[in-house]
């Protein structure tokens, strides 16, 4: 059976993708930090091309727009589970693996096809973290996005931390809270942090290097109910563009709400295994 381009009266275009980002409250000279899903929109004449040129002529180069660009795969393979891969094979791995390359490597799958084609269109610049790098264009990319520390590669100093000194806004364009990046910065604020030992491939005076590194545990499965709770309480945008629900709402606001829901959610998880433990008899 043939596929059927989804129906709407209008074919969707640069153009109308354009008037769209306006109607939810994109405007010249903003900075924002998208989030995309290409298919959400729907069928676009042009594709992911027609969006960012759409993105980039309602910015402008008077605003910023930053993409995550993340390449999760260049990491240790004892610690990758979706697939695992047998433990004969971690060592060669880790010494074969391609080192990170702004130029070149590509983005993890799940960002999807904008944030891919968007790291490579002129006047684009990308980061140095091998794991968490993000892409910008416009007037304040150099200051986002360099430099981009090694440790904590998603902390006060990193492009998010100078994202939130910023007055910076999220585009979800048909992506879900759950990729809700920022909410990250968050983390490194609230009192419970694990941290844990990563390790990926960078270039080092153009050799290869293995380069160890220290990051949080990252709790992203919590992201969903963390912004569901912010939009009822603050205001967030949403409209459509094309046949997707977006939201555009404000970085500094919603990490710092994420910041007091993550030691609420921490507290009344603590109070709730010591009342446990008292009924077991262990306190």
């Amino acid at each position: 059976m043939k596929e059927m381009i989804e129906y709407s009266e209008y074919p969707r275009t640069k153009q109308s993708i354009a008037a769209d980002l306006r109607k939810l409250g994109v405007k010249r000279g903003m900075t924002i930090l998208v989030h995309s899903s290409l298919s959400s929109i729907g069928w676009v004449n042009g594709g992911a091309v027609a969006v960012i040129q759409a993105l980039m002529e309602v910015v402008t180069e008077e605003g910023t727009i930053v993409m995550p660009s993340q390449s999760v795969e260049l990491s240790d393979p004892a610690r990758w589970g979706n697939p695992p891969v047998p433990q004969s094979w971690w060592k060669v791995i880790k010494e074969s693996m391609p080192a990170y390359d702004p130029r070149y490597t590509p983005v993890t799958r799940g960002l999807g096809q904008i944030a891919e084609l968007f790291r490579s269109f002129p006047g684009v610049e990308r980061s140095e973290h091998p794991n968490y790098s993000f892409t910008a264009w416009g007037r304040d990319k150099d200051k986002i996005l360099y430099p981009h520390p090694l440790e904590f590669g998603l902390g006060e100093r990193s492009p998010l931390g100078k994202l939130y000194d910023r007055e910076s806004y999220v585009l979800q364009l048909g992506a879900q809270f759950d990729s809700t990046t920022c909410f990250h910065l968050a983390e490194y604020r609230i009192e419970y942090k694990k941290v844990i030992s990563l390790g990926a491939p960078v270039l080092v005076e153009g050799e290869r290097v293995w380069k160890e590194y220290q990051e949080l545990e990252f709790r992203e499965e919590l992201f969903t109910e963390v912004g569901e709770f912010y939009k009822r309480e603050y205001e967030v945008k949403e409209g459509y563009v094309g046949s997707a629900c977006c939201r555009l709402f404000s970085i500094k606001e919603s990490v710092d709400y994420a910041e007091k829901w993550f030691n609420e959610f921490d507290s009344n998880r603590n109070a709730v295994r010591e009342i446990q433990a008292r009924k077991d008899g262990i306190l």
